[in-house]
């Protein structure tokens, strides 16, 4: 499965599990190694479940709290290693550039309802 965070109007996890390269919206481009782990199955989903209480899908910020920083905080803790620095990069520009923002993007969250379902916990990696 492949995890991710999007957001949607309510105090519950945003992370969401989907097929592989499939996530509805997105056009999938590559894959990027970023290590691995050695936790089992079920160990795994004790840390996703943990992780995504981390991740309300009414905090998702597109500056400050998106999808790639979800990815990051679960890259560190899996492998000990960050995202490669350029996948996040528009945020961390717009994060230094924030006063030339739209209002829209400095203060609230990016609010749309999810299409796809968000992690249950349930099923596999």
């Amino acid at each position: 499965m492949e995890y991710g965070f999007g957001a949607h109007e309510y105090p519950t996890s945003g992370v969401f599990e989907v097929e592989p390269r499939s996530c509805p919206g997105f056009i999938f481009r590559r894959s990027v190694l970023l290590g691995s782990t050695n936790m089992s199955r079920s160990e795994f989903q004790s840390f996703m479940e943990h992780l995504s209480a981390k991740y309300h899908g009414d905090t998702y910020h597109l500056i400050a709290k998106n999808c790639n920083h979800f990815t990051d905080e679960v890259c560190k803790q899996l492998t000990g290693k960050p995202i490669p620095g350029w996948i996040n990069r528009m945020a961390r520009l717009g994060s230094f550039c924030n006063c030339l923002l739209p209002e829209s993007i400095q203060i609230t969250a990016v609010r749309h309802l999810p299409d796809h379902p968000t992690f249950s916990g349930n099923s596999g990696i």
